[in-house]
């Protein structure tokens, strides 16, 4: 895959929709090889496939940088899960995993409760949806999550006085992120997992028709 042909646009739908339940790269392999780009077509597309590959990672290191910063203001951490949170319900693949695992748990407590949670269903004209399958999490809306999450979120941001600190966190978070994106050499395993990754789009989109 040509890294230098996909837009920002491009990456940034990518992430969305890819599935972020798999595990975090092993730190063996996280920390294993660095080098500096030759060209900036060479940073840029070594950018981009870093990004996608170790998305897992990164987040992880970002939300762990957030929380080494707030280790004296609990609500200031709440504040932070939350806001991990409701960034994390943009993603398609969290956001049904996280809807089913409420709805099960829900059902062992009131069926009656857990049907009524479960999406609508898409009118379906000639064997094909007659839209776009909208996101829901536990039969809301996903928009009505991210606003009640991210209101609740800058609400304890505020109480706690921690907006500065976070600023600096994420400015901490987004800059290691951005150094080791940039020097981390792409190895084979990174390259199959995004011709694996493309073969799975394609035939997502293949199934659908």
């Amino acid at each position: 895959m040509d890294w230098n042909n996909v837009t920002a646009d491009d990456l940034i739908e990518a992430l969305r929709e890819v599935d972020w339940s798999s595990p975090p790269r092993p730190m063996s392999e996280f920390f294993s090889r660095f080098t500096v780009p030759r060209s900036y077509a060479k940073w840029n597309s070594r950018l981009k496939c870093n990004l996608y590959y170790y998305r897992t990672n990164y987040f992880i290191m970002i939300v762990f940088i957030i929380g080494m910063g707030f280790l004296r203001r609990p609500l200031a951490i709440v504040a932070a899960l939350m806001t991990a949170l409701s960034i994390a319900f943009l993603n398609d693949s969290f956001a049904g995993a996280f809807s089913e695992k409420v709805t099960r748990t829900v059902r062992q407590l009131s069926p009656h409760l857990a049907a009524k949670m479960r999406p609508h269903l898409t009118p379906v004209i000639r064997g094909r949806p007659s839209a776009k399958r909208a996101i829901h999490i536990c039969g809301q809306p996903r928009w009505l999550f991210v606003l009640i999450f991210s209101a609740a979120s800058f609400i304890l941001w505020f109480v706690s006085c921690g907006i500065i600190t976070v600023s600096w966190a994420l400015a901490v978070g987004f800059l290691a992120t951005l150094v080791h994106a940039s020097f981390r050499t792409p190895n084979l395993k990174a390259r199959l997992n995004t011709f694996r990754e493309e073969f799975r789009a394609v035939w997502r989109n293949y199934s659908e028709l």
